[in-house]
Order: structure tokens, then C-alpha cells, then sequence
């Protein structure tokens, strides 16, 4: 099992002074955040790419990926032309952070990167239902 899956952290959100919902603190993990379940690991994953928008004006999955998984840490390029590809949209599509759909997949394309594996759907969905 990979580490973001251990922690119930499908996005592998560093620890920061951030306190998310359903968040175990202090995390056993001590680069990562640590979650009570895959449904907030998967809140806190939507939530912040809502909050990219929101403070930086992200639009695109390059804008989001270049903040999410930067180039000191990754290959950002690849890292997008996956989520693209997976969520089978053009590098110029401007995401909507308030539609489901379209949330559950990038949230499900950002689980895959990192970790590996297809995620479960139904741990998106609760992910994003503990939004409201």
C-alpha cells in the first residue's frame, strides 16, 4: 500500500499549520498530513484545489499541477499530461472547482498519480459530499 493510501491521503498533502477536517494530529507521518478516512483525505484534496482557485486564480490543470506537484519535486509535464489524459480533457480546459463531476475526476486523476491505482469512486464522492 502506498503512503498517501496508508494515511488516507490520496493527494499526499504535506504537513502545514492548514487543519483539515477528519485530519489525526499529530500525523504518525512526518512529511504528510494523516486522515480518519479516504472521504476527508479526498474533502481535503477537492478543497484545496477549490482554494487554488480561489487565491491564485488557477484555470487549467497546468495552472493547478504547477502549484500541486511543482518541478523541484516532480515531472510537473508528465504529472499533466496524466491528469489530462486521464480525465480526457485538453490542457486548455478551464475546470469548474463547483461541479461534482468534474471535481471527482481530477480528484480521482490526482489519486491515481499518486499512488498508483485507480481510486475509488465512492470515496471521491464522500469526499465531496463532506464539502456541504
Amino acid at each position: 500500500m502506498t503512503r498517501g493510501l496508508r494515511n488516507n491521503n490520496p493527494g499526499n498533502i504535506r504537513i502545514s499549520s492548514t487543519k483539515w477536517q477528519g485530519e489525526i494530529q499529530p500525523s504518525k507521518d512526518k512529511s504528510f498530513k494523516q486522515f480518519s478516512s479516504m472521504a476527508y483525505g479526498y474533502r481535503a484534496l477537492i478543497k484545496l484545489l477549490q482554494n487554488y482557485q480561489k487565491l491564485y486564480h488557477c484555470k487549467t490543470v497546468p495552472d493547478f499541477i504547477s502549484r500541486w506537484a511543482p518541478d523541484n519535486e516532480n515531472d510537473t509535464a508528465a504529472y499533466i499530461r496524466s491528469v489530462c489524459k486521464q480525465m480526457q480533457i485538453p490542457t486548455t480546459h478551464v475546470i469548474n472547482v463547483k461541479d461534482k463531476a468534474t471535481m471527482v475526476a481530477f480528484a480521482s486523476a490526482i489519486s491515481y498519480q499518486e499512488n498508483g491505482v485507480k481510486a475509488n469512486r465512492s470515496d471521491v464522492e464522500k469526499g465531496w459530499d463532506l464539502l456541504i
